[in-house]
Parts: structure tokens; sequence; C-alpha cells
């Protein structure tokens, strides 16, 4: 088995900005690298760096680099890192691929912050690819939904079932 991982920036790549003494964020590498040297994974992968932007800054012109880049890749499982502002239009883009398994998954805090949930979500997604069929889905809080079972209010993630 062969996950691609494409980042997208996102909150999991957040840190500290290094030069300033105010509350700031920078997009750093990919923590996907290391999460997955923390498991030590028994499966082939490969990480790929697409974009390096928060959710509210990605445009149509990115989503469609997601999919380009989707559609391009030859294994059938891929994972990308994502944040919750736009992840349900990402997600409906790339359902028009119906062979492979998509997972969008997000955090709600920074990989290197304590008490982070994104090694968590990224586990789940890891799981979870091996089992599921080919569609798109988003991946948070240790459950795996369907895209389009999804609907974000003003505040939370509110799961219904269509």
């Amino acid at each position: 088995m062969k996950i691609t991982f494409l980042t997208t920036g996102w909150t999991i790549d957040k840190d500290y900005a290094a030069w300033s003494w105010v509350y700031d964020f920078e997009i750093w590498e990919p923590s996907i690298i290391r999460i997955l040297n923390d498991i030590n994974p028994n499966f082939e992968f490969e990480v790929i760096s697409i974009l390096k932007k928060d959710s509210l800054d990605i445009d149509e012109q990115d989503r469609d680099l997601i999919y380009d880049v989707c559609d391009d890749i030859k294994n059938e499982k891929i994972i990308i890192s994502h944040w919750t502002d736009t992840i349900i239009k990402t997600a409906k883009k790339l359902s028009k691929i119906t062979n492979k398994t998509i997972i969008l998954v997000w955090s709600s805090k920074p990989e290197k912050f304590k008490w982070s949930d994104a090694s968590f979500n990224v586990w789940c997604s890891i799981w979870a690819i091996n089992c599921i069929k080919n569609w798109v889905y988003i991946a948070m809080n240790g459950r795996i939904y369907n895209w389009d079972n999804c609907k974000k209010d003003n505040i939370t993630w509110q799961f219904i079932n269509l």
C-alpha cells in the first residue's frame, strides 16, 4: 500500500513566527513528516507540499491545483492536510475524482502545540484509508465523514446525514 500525503499549509503546519515577539504564526515545513516518523509506518508513502496557505486564503485557482495534483497521482490513496474554513469547497471539487480514496484532514491546533489533535486526526485517516471505498471524505475528531454529509455553522462543525 502507498499513501500520498498532500500538504496545503493549514493549522497543522503553523508555529509561532521565529522573528516576532507578538502572537503571530507562520506556516512551516509539513508536520506530516514528524507524525509519520513517530509511528514508523509499515507502508510506502510520499509527501508533496503544494501550498503553504491558511484555508481562508485558498481560492478557486488553488483548488484547481489541488484537483490537478490529485488527478495526476498514480496511486489511489491520498490524504490532504486542510483546515475547516473551505474544506467542503475543496472536497466538492475533488468529488469529481471517482477512482481514488481521498481524505481531507484537519486539526484545531498546530501539531507543535501541546494537546493538538493533529496527530490523532492523521492517524485516524491512515487507518480509515485502508477500510473505505473510493470517495472523498473529511476526517476530524476521530470520525470519517462523507464530504457531502458535513455542514459547518458559524461556530462549530455540525454533522448531518443527508
